[in-house]
């Protein structure tokens, strides 16, 4: 078992920024990819940036490459996402994901065990 917890979200205003993080506990030797997703409301939960084990191969969604940045600390467990140049756009519940897989991927049925979400809200 894996568990990933999720914490930074928060209440921004546009053009604001924000970092996420996600710590893995449990058994996380296995889990060599680490996957951000995200849901507003009313709509289907999107990839938004995914990064392998070694830090030297991301992916992100075209809505937030130049403004996200998905970054690791594997002697942490952690996995970041800095968020800048916000847009409203960007309000979800923010989730973050493990997989075994080698290389990132940017679907959601590639990822097996998945936080509980962080609250991100862009409004002024």
């Amino acid at each position: 078992q894996v568990q990933p917890v999720e914490s930074g979200g928060g209440l921004v205003q546009p053009g604001g920024s924000l970092r996420l993080s996600c710590v893995a506990s449990g058994r996380t030797r296995s889990r060599n990819v680490m996957g951000w997703f995200r849901q507003a409301p009313g709509k289907e939960r999107e990839f938004v940036a995914a990064i392998n084990w070694s830090g030297g191969t991301t992916s992100y969604a075209d809505s937030v490459t130049g403004r996200f940045t998905i970054s690791r600390d594997n002697a942490k467990n952690t996995v970041y996402l800095q968020m800048i140049s916000l847009k409203p756009e960007d309000t979800a519940v923010y989730y973050c994901a493990t997989s075994g897989r080698i290389i990132p991927s940017m679907r959601s049925y590639d990822y097996d065990y998945w936080g509980q979400g962080t609250q991100v809200t862009v409004s002024s």
